[in-house]
């Protein structure tokens, strides 16, 4: 449906408007929630709203980033702050409808208390009291017995009927005994004994008074930036966005600023490409912006191929504006005026957003001729990719879009140079261009405040395998691995310690607990053999054997090797014979030089970062795992080798009693 042609004066009454005061449920409709069962929850929600007669808006969203919790919904009125609501079913969501909006009740071992944490309970009177025993040693769980204690002292105190106390289902706190957090004024306690619910009834709800004691100070590590919107807005609808205060970055790089100023606000924030090398963004704008060209073009990379990363699906799912947003800004920084959307074909629901906001965008003025008034014109498109991992490659994805195989080809010259048909182009990943929409709405010297010196801003990682709560995660660079883990998302799964963390996918590295305290920078990745990568992180435990996880990712490295160039064909192949033969437990001692040997061709002499990165799980397993190679290679036989490996995770279980 064409719209009216946005002038920069509707641009800024939209930016000035107040939302008016309503009731509104939204449901994380991306693609995890969807799997979970979120369309029934929120068809259940709408036919509860109908039955009830109530006027609540039931709107989608994209992801909030609980994929633990998924299927999600956030609700919230202009009584207080939004609340949230995970693991739910259509069941559940009816429950929600007659309870919250009817009643003010929330949903036991549902609600998810907020990491916003108040600090006075100023304001209005606290309605509701959310418990949740988080660990601290002891094996029982005392949720529902703290309920218990919490009811009857309501009941005493005459507040029974006044102020609801339910279980929680997650308190974003990890190892500090029961945790209550008081509603709506998000004030939190932690270590709370039985002696203390009286007080807390007493004082924190009879006289407002807040437990210095008790009360939990520990500051939200997480910063969104890139995921400002993921979960708070309709990824299919402009107006939110906009009313979020989209495209004023855009306004401000068209009217207020030339390519070059654009280039240098890049330049003072400090952003680094986030799909994996970290080169930074205002050189390759610059390098592509230098040549003279009859046209130039600008790339988005979306083809996300790394095994448990979901970090460009959830941002294309959740605000897909904000990435287009970021590759107009770019195009108008290098002189470009057609773009592109790679994306892999097994991300519809990607491909079906952000071609739905290309199309809103065109209609809307914000792409085509002469976007508003500034004499710049630009449009975009999207292209599929199959699938290949090595089209994240961009020489790679170049050819894949120009209709010929997918596979490198040898640099220089780099695409800035000579890049799609023939012309100088920049390619930014998805990550890249939603931080770049916010870095031109606030300003470079803001972002560049954020991390450490040579690593600014933010990342995004997908945090999955043997953690407690998988999901996704916006931390400040510079950030200890260790607080990712543990006090975001909890700390192992049930059952057995962390042994180590991959981060960076196939072409990253194994990093083992001794080293968790380590900060989240290039640089400091890059000296524990690893890898940043595009912002997986994958948790592994006692149980999880070093040599399968060096097996597993090397194994996909060469299923997905283009074959073009000999180091990564010839060389990936051998090694993983070699690491197939010592699990078998017929290896020999030679065989882990050999296996050295073969990493450092391949690192070398490989013609892209395929091959290149490749051997990075296992030189970093053997670098800090290496007994678990040399007790099979002490082992003779299949069956030796099968029982080292059972031994080794008896050790563990072992070491836990």
């Amino acid at each position: 449906m064409s719209r009216k042609q946005l002038t920069v004066s509707d641009l800024e009454a939209r930016w000035a408007e107040t939302p008016p005061a309503r009731k509104w449920a939204r449901v994380g409709l991306d693609t995890g929630g969807i799997a979970a069962g979120a369309r029934q929850v929120h068809k259940a929600l709408l036919e509860a709203r109908e039955d009830a007669g109530l006027s609540v808006d039931i709107e989608k969203a994209g992801p909030l980033g609980l994929a633990y919790a998924d299927p999600v919904v956030v609700v919230g009125d202009e009584s207080g702050p939004a609340v949230v609501f995970g693991a739910m079913d259509p069941e559940s969501a009816r429950e929600l409808v007659e309870g919250y909006f009817q009643d003010g009740r929330l949903l036991e071992d549902r609600v998810i208390a907020t990491r916003e944490r108040g600090r006075d309970l100023d304001g209005p009177p606290q309605v509701s009291i959310l418990v949740k025993d988080t660990g601290d040693g002891k094996p029982e769980d005392r949720t529902a017995f703290f309920q218990d204690l919490f009811r009857e002292e309501l009941t005493v105190h005459g507040l029974d009927g006044v102020v609801g106390v339910y279980r929680a289902l997650d308190m974003g706190l990890y190892g500090k005994g029961v945790c209550v957090q008081l509603l709506p004024s998000r004030v939190t306690y932690a270590n709370v004994t039985g002696p203390d619910v009286r007080r807390i009834i007493e004082k924190s709800l009879g006289e407002g008074q807040v437990l210095e004691d008790l009360l939990e100070t520990a500051v939200e590590p997480q910063e969104r930036i890139v995921l400002r919107n993921c979960g708070h807005i309709d990824p299919d609808d402009l107006d939110a966005y906009l009313q979020a205060g989209g495209y004023r970055g855009l306004r401000r790089a068209l009217l207020d600023l030339s390519p070059e100023d654009v280039i240098e606000e890049m330049k003072t924030s400090g952003l680094r490409g986030r799909g994996g090398a970290g080169f930074p963004v205002w050189m390759k704008w610059r390098n592509t912006r230098r040549p003279e060209a009859d046209r130039k073009f600008v790339i988005c990379n979306g083809d996300e191929g790394d095994p448990g990363a979901f970090m460009d699906r959830s941002i294309l799912e959740g605000d897909p504006h904000a990435v287009l947003e970021g590759l107009l800004i770019a195009a108008y920084a290098i002189g470009a005026d057609k773009g592109f959307f790679y994306i892999r074909a097994e991300y519809p629901l990607a491909v079906e957003r952000i071609r739905r906001a290309i199309g809103q965008a065109r209609d809307a003025g914000l792409l085509g001729r002469d976007i508003l008034g500034s004499g710049f014109s630009f449009d975009a498109d999207v292209r599929l990719g199959a699938g290949a991992f090595v089209c994240g490659e961009e020489t790679a994805l170049i050819a894949s879009i120009e209709g010929r195989r997918g596979s490198p080809e040898p640099r220089p010259p780099y695409p800035s140079e000579k890049g799609l048909w023939g012309r100088p182009t920049a390619i930014n990943n998805v990550e890249t261009l939603a931080a770049v929409s916010a870095i031109l709405d606030r300003g470079g010297a803001w972002y560049a405040g954020i991390g450490t010196e040579q690593s600014r801003g933010t990342k995004v990682f997908a945090v999955t395998g043997k953690v407690r709560n998988p999901q996704l995660v916006e931390v400040p660079m510079g950030i200890p691995i260790r607080t990712v883990i543990e006090d975001i998302c909890g700390g192992a799964g049930r059952g057995a310690r962390i042994k180590g963390v991959q981060t960076g996918g196939p072409s990253g590295g194994v990093i083992p607990l001794a080293r968790l305290d380590t900060p989240v920078t290039y640089e400091s990745l890059q000296e524990l053999g690893s890898i940043m990568g595009s912002g997986g992180m994958l948790v592994m435990d006692e149980t999880d054997s070093m040599v399968d996880v060096a097996k597993f990712y090397l194994g996909f490295c060469v299923e997905e090797s283009c074959g073009k160039c000999a180091p990564c064909r010839v060389g990936g192949f051998q090694m993983l014979k070699l690491l197939e033969k010592i699990h078998a437990g017929k290896g020999r001692p030679e065989d882990l030089a050999t296996i050295r040997e073969i990493c450092h061709c391949m690192r070398t002499a490989s013609l892209c970062g395929l091959g290149q990165t490749a051997p990075n799980p296992v030189l970093s397993t053997l670098q800090y795992f290496e007994r678990e190679y040399l007790d099979l290679v002490d082992a003779r036989g299949p069956a030796a080798a099968r029982q080292a490996r059972r031994g080794r995770e008896s050790q563990s279980n072992w070491e836990r009693m």
